[in-house]
């Protein structure tokens, strides 16, 4: 996903409301059907309409930046089963830094089911342990098909997945933030622990989640009754690197 710049859509920032946060797209819990590229769009004049009113805005790096998302194996013949490590290798995203509260800060943080890699055996070995196990192109492939085809995260359909922040409380470099989660036509809240370093110059923003699959509508993927499956968790683990 090509990184918008903020000069570009600069001048789209007046097409925008006065509220310095995102606009919500959630209505009862849904979202809104906007495509990857509209949101790219949204984010990068959102974000440069909270650049002219003062502040820092850092646009995020995807290749000093990484974005894991951690899947384990159930049921029970869970032991034949793999964990799997999927990972974006590019997402669009920004930071918002307020010359004055915190409070006002905000993150931005989108990226496609359908761009994942699985497995990749750089980040299975750096795990270690249940994910230290090889796996074939073959299996991957299943993998792919399976966990993102129409019967799991359906993401053809759904490949959009947007964290946004809402709140952010707490002193540097510890942070709290409450977050909205679009994923799979939905929307849900929750709070999440964030480091974040680097300033002024630039921006170091750490932090992780877990998602339920079945709180977004996902039926987790399972086979033979249960025999073997997928847990119903999912870790999202997430360290943004963005410069002015």
């Amino acid at each position: 996903m090509k990184l918008i710049n903020l000069a570009a859509v600069a001048l789209l920032a007046g097409l925008l409301n006065s509220c310095s946060s995102i606009p919500p797209v959630a209505v009862n819990g849904t979202v809104s059907a906007t495509s990857v590229e509209a949101t790219e769009i949204t984010l990068a004049a959102s974000y440069a309409n909270l650049a002219e009113r003062g502040g820092k805005v850092f646009q995020l790096d995807p290749k000093l930046s990484t974005v894991r998302i951690y899947v384990f194996r159930a049921g029970s013949a869970a032991r034949l089963g793999h964990n799997h490590v999927l990972s974006a290798p590019t997402f669009s995203g920004f930071v918002y830094v307020p010359d004055g509260a915190s409070a006002a800060a905000r993150f931005d943080l989108a990226f496609r089911l359908d761009q994942l890699e699985i497995d990749k055996p750089e980040f299975r070995a750096a795990l270690g342990g249940a994910f230290s196990s090889v796996i074939s192109p073959e299996m991957i492939a299943s993998t792919r098909e399976h966990m993102l085809g129409a019967e799991n995260m359906q993401a053809e359909q759904y490949p959009l997945v947007r964290i946004h922040a809402l709140q952010i409380t707490g002193e540097s470099p510890r942070f709290a933030a409450k977050v909205r989660v679009e994923m799979h036509g939905q929307a849900r809240e929750m709070w999440l622990p964030l480091r974040v370093e680097g300033l002024p110059d630039r921006v170091t923003a750490a932090g992780s989640l877990v998602l339920r699959q079945s709180d977004f509508g996902i039926k987790p993927y399972s086979v033979f009754g249960g025999l073997m499956a997928v847990q119903d968790e999912v870790v999202i683990e997430f360290n943004l690197v963005g410069g002015k």
